[in-house]
Formats: structure tokens, sequence, C-alpha cells
């Protein structure tokens, strides 16, 4: 007499409670580890692109926003015990701040979007620092002092706005981003924050202001880019972003 017949295997094994916790469990175990992976891949980008001169680290993906870039090859490292911020030009009194200086000046907090001529943004992103109306107000610019040049210690970017521009409270020397001082990947320890613009015109690594008598072009404006890089919904006459 035949057996009972066997009954068929059902297509795909079923998952077991036992599997099915441990997936539920890497899957926990994945969201508490992404800050420290974001982190550690936000630092590798960072360290690969001060020895990238093609600029090929600039175009790998970072989930976290930012992207990683130079004109050139490497930039020296700056912090307290060498850093120096010149203040120069069309002024009734050229000087320097070292960081300590500049942390000890009352400080603004600006929150608005990083945007790249490239297509990234990064929403509400909070800079903090001095205003930079507060440091042209504390060398005094005289005529026929009309825009701000800015140079940087990596030796080559440079940018410029106009005096009006450079007098905007969202305009900062930015000592602070997302609520840290600014890494040296980011362009720190002192950097240039222009709220209302695209990115490029926020120039890392600052280590020059001064008052001219003319927008003189930066290193991107040099190469095809608008001198005003305003964003498309920035007020352009206003006081803030």
């Amino acid at each position: 007499m035949a057996g009972k017949p066997k009954r068929e295997a059902a297509e795909g094994a079923p998952v077991g409670r036992r599997a099915m916790l441990g997936m539920l469990g890497a899957g926990a175990a994945g969201l508490a580890a992404a800050p420290y992976l974001q982190r550690g891949w936000e630092g590798f980008l960072g360290a690969a692109s001060q020895f990238d001169a093609t600029g090929v680290t600039g175009l790998l993906p970072n989930p976290g926003g930012f992207r990683y870039y130079s004109v050139v090859g490497s930039v020296p490292h700056k912090d307290e015990t060498n850093y120096e911020l010149r203040v120069t030009g069309l002024v009734e009194r050229s000087r320097s701040y070292t960081l300590d200086e500049l942390r000890a000046m009352p400080q603004t907090r600006v929150v608005h979007d990083v945007v790249c001529t490239d297509g990234w943004r990064v929403e509400k992103t909070p800079f903090d620092g001095v205003k930079l109306a507060d440091i042209l107000d504390d060398a005094g610019v005289r005529s026929p002092g009309a825009a701000v040049r800015f140079t940087c210690f990596d030796g080559a970017y440079s940018e410029s706005l106009t005096l009006e521009q450079a007098r905007r409270s969202d305009v900062l020397v930015a000592l602070n981003m997302q609520d840290k001082p600014i890494p040296h990947e980011h362009g720190g320890p002192v950097r240039l924050y222009v709220a209302p613009m695209y990115f490029y015109k926020s120039a890392k690594w600052l280590s020059g202001i001064s008052v001219t008598d003319k927008v003189v072009p930066g290193y991107w404006e040099e190469r095809g880019y608008a001198v005003d890089g305003w964003l498309d919904d920035a007020d352009r006459h206003g006081d803030a972003a």
C-alpha cells in the first residue's frame, strides 16, 4: 500500500524566528553604527583630498552632503600656535588676529543652506564666528575702499565681495561649523562664510582680508564663474539670509 504523499516543499524556506531576530538585530546595529561610519568616511575623504591634485575625491559620494575639494595638491595645517589673519589695504589700522583673539570677539550664529554649483546642498547648516563687518569696523575702512579681497593659506585660492556685500550680517569669518570647530578639510581653523551666495564664495583656509578700491575677481571668477554668486532665492538687498 502506497504511503501518504509527501507534502510539497513551499517555494523558499520560511524565515525562522531566530533568523528574523538576527536580521532585526543587524539592522539596529547598522543604524547605531551609521554615524561612526559616516564620520570615518568623511575623515577618509578629508585626508585623501589633501593629497589629491586631480580633484577625484570631490566626486566620491558622501551621504553627509559635503564634498572635499582643493585647488592645490596639499594645504598646510594651522592651529592656535601658528594661525594669523591679516587685515590690510585701504584701512586706517592694519592688524593681525590670532585664533584666540578671534574667538574672544563677539560671535554671531548664521543657519542657512550650503549650496554648491556642482548641485549638492546641505540644509540648515549652522556657522558661528565674527561678523566680517565687525572686523572691517575694527580696521577702519578708508576712501576709496569699495570692495574686499580674501586670500588663503593654501597659497592659491582667493575671493572678493563688494563692501556692501561684506557688511551683511550673514557674512562671517567663521570659526565653528555644525557646532564644532571647523576642521582642516572644511577650511579650518578659519574660513569665510557668505550665506546668501554659492559655497565657492566662502573661501576656505582664510588668512588675508584686504580692502580694495574695486572688486578683484577671485580664483573661480577668473575661470568663468559669476563674480556675484547669489543663490537663486537670496535677498540681495537685505541684511540677512
